[in-house]
């Protein structure tokens, strides 16, 4: 298996990470509904948030040469850090590299953290709890909040957990 690593995300990525963030958008879409703008893109505030507002930080996970994915931070100064955005390539998934890699983005930001995902999504509902049981044993909570400003969807899942310092 090819080294794997997390870094941060730097502005020499961001077209390596607008790459991926189609395919995470493309995923997305399943479990929403949202269909990409006339020129093929879709929206993409989180990800330009991620490497311009100073509370954010942009991950870009790495196998060997090939990026697989990203995680996106936000809440950096706050009291709650908050992994907004995660995503895996189809072909790394299931290979343990995700599990990997939120691990390796919690602790460099220890404590208070929260997670949302869809209900839909049955493969992050899976993910997400065994990534919180991994990291916080029993310490985890799960709960339903609804979307703000969209009643129309379905409320979504936040799990929260905390880390502590190495």
């Amino acid at each position: 298996m090819p080294a794997f690593s997390v870094r941060r995300a730097h502005e020499a990525d961001r077209s390596v990470v607008e790459r991926l963030w189609l395919m995470f958008r493309h995923d997305m879409s399943e479990f929403g509904g949202q269909l990409p703008f006339a020129d093929g893109s879709f929206r993409s505030e989180w990800l330009h948030a991620a490497f311009d507002d100073v509370d954010r930080v942009p991950y870009l996970l790495v196998s060997g040469d090939s990026p697989v994915g990203f995680a996106f931070v936000r809440g950096i100064v706050g009291p709650t850090r908050v992994l907004n955005s995660f995503f895996v390539v189809r072909g790394a998934r299931r290979s343990g590299l995700g599990t990997r890699a939120v691990a390796e983005v919690v602790a460099r930001h220890p404590g208070p953290w929260e997670v949302a995902f869809q209900d839909a999504n049955v493969g992050a509902v899976r993910f997400w709890r065994r990534v919180a049981a991994d990291i916080a044993g029993d310490a985890w909570a799960e709960e339903h909040r609804p979307v703000p400003g969209r009643a129309d969807l379905p409320p979504d899942v936040w799990i929260s957990f905390e880390t502590t310092p190495a």
